[in-house]
């Protein structure tokens, strides 16, 4: 679909969690790693073996360059970040198991992405060679600044003929600065090619659903109608007839640990739904939509077929939730072996 690097911007967060599935502090440690969607997307594309680039804003302290040593050393180009800002976002993880659900705390408020301005950053050397060029929701979602930064972000990257996808990735705890989410994600999406998208995304980020609360009865049943997805991606279609792709993971949520897991890739034309995977024991569930987005990309980028890539973005993603923290590090033999029908997990000698 195109060719060049692939440009992530986002905020990139120190994640910690409480060991394993406990409560926060029900003992005094918490593993400490870090985390992001557009973070996630880039180590996921570069474990894949693409040029990857990855650009937000770190302050100037050991924290910071910590995480910067980690995205590089997975591949990332880590040069266009820019050193600037008080302090790095922070996000609290206490894994769910069984019926008791996950919670995530943010501590982000004021970080140096949410501060940044679209004159912080050298445009020209941020597209310089991209072909591709990846945001979500999340970041216009952390404050006015933010939100005009994304603005420009894809308004520049289609000026410069980069190809634009967005998760549109609606997270209710952070639309605080008196916009709502549909208010701004309706302007960003309309320079948009691929849009990406849960169950629930279209609604919440864009007000654009079948009816309310479809989303919602279908996840909490634990059953998809794939049909009523196609009607969405369709109504996704003729709100923004710029779209070239529309995807849509479909999550049945039986428990914490144990989800359904599927999606659909309309391109205007055709509608395709991938292999759907059954998914017990669940390790780590956060990341699962970052590596599906990666996914996607990786087989866009790279020139699938428009129904293979919805089957490559599954099997990544499915992987993903064997592993523990925000990155899915599985290789393309790994993600090429499961898309082929090898589900077993026997020991490979």
């Amino acid at each position: 679909m195109s060719n060049g690097r692939v440009v992530t911007l986002g905020e990139i967060m120190l994640r910690l969690k409480s060991p394993g599935f406990e409560r926060f502090f029900q003992q005094p440690s918490l593993e400490a790693t870090f985390g992001g969607g557009e973070g996630n997307v880039a180590l996921s594309l570069a474990n894949f073996g693409l040029d990857v680039a990855f650009v937000t804003a770190l302050p100037q302290n050991p924290i910071a360059d910590a995480c910067i040593r980690f995205l590089r050393g997975y591949g990332i180009d880590t040069s266009l970040i820019q050193r600037q800002g008080e302090r790095m976002g922070i996000y609290f993880l206490e894994a769910g198991a069984n019926q008791r659900p996950s919670n995530v705390v943010y501590d982000r408020a004021n970080s140096a992405i949410s501060e940044a301005a679209p004159a912080d950053f050298d445009w020209d050397r941020v597209f310089d060679g991209a072909g591709w060029f990846h945001i979500t929701g999340i970041t216009p979602a952390l404050s006015e600044s933010a939100a005009d930064l994304s603005l420009h972000a894809v308004q520049t990257a289609k000026e410069k003929g980069v190809t634009v996808s967005c998760d549109y990735n609606y997270r209710n705890k952070l639309w605080k600065y008196g916009k709502s989410a549909p208010e701004v994600m309706g302007e960003l999406v309309k320079f948009v090619d691929v849009g990406i998208a849960n169950e629930e995304d279209c609604q919440r980020s864009l007000g654009v659903s079948l009816s309310e609360g479809d989303w919602q009865s279908g996840v909490e049943s634990g059953e998809l109608d794939t049909g009523r997805y196609q009607a969405l991606a369709e109504k996704m279609f003729r709100t923004f007839p710029n779209l070239r792709y529309q995807a849509i993971t479909l999550r049945e949520s039986f428990s914490a640990s144990h989800n359904g897991w599927s999606a659909c890739l309309y391109d205007g034309r055709e509608f395709t739904v991938s292999r759907r995977y059954d998914i017990t024991d669940i390790v780590d569930r956060v990341g699962g939509g970052d590596s599906f987005a990666a996914g996607l990309i990786y087989g866009l980028h790279s020139g699938m077929a428009a129904e293979d890539a919805p089957n490559f973005a599954a099997a990544a993603s499915c992987l993903k939730h064997s592993i523990s923290g925000d990155a899915n590090l599985v290789t393309l033999a790994e993600v090429n072996r499961l898309m082929g029908g090898d589900a077993s997990g026997r020991v490979q000698r």
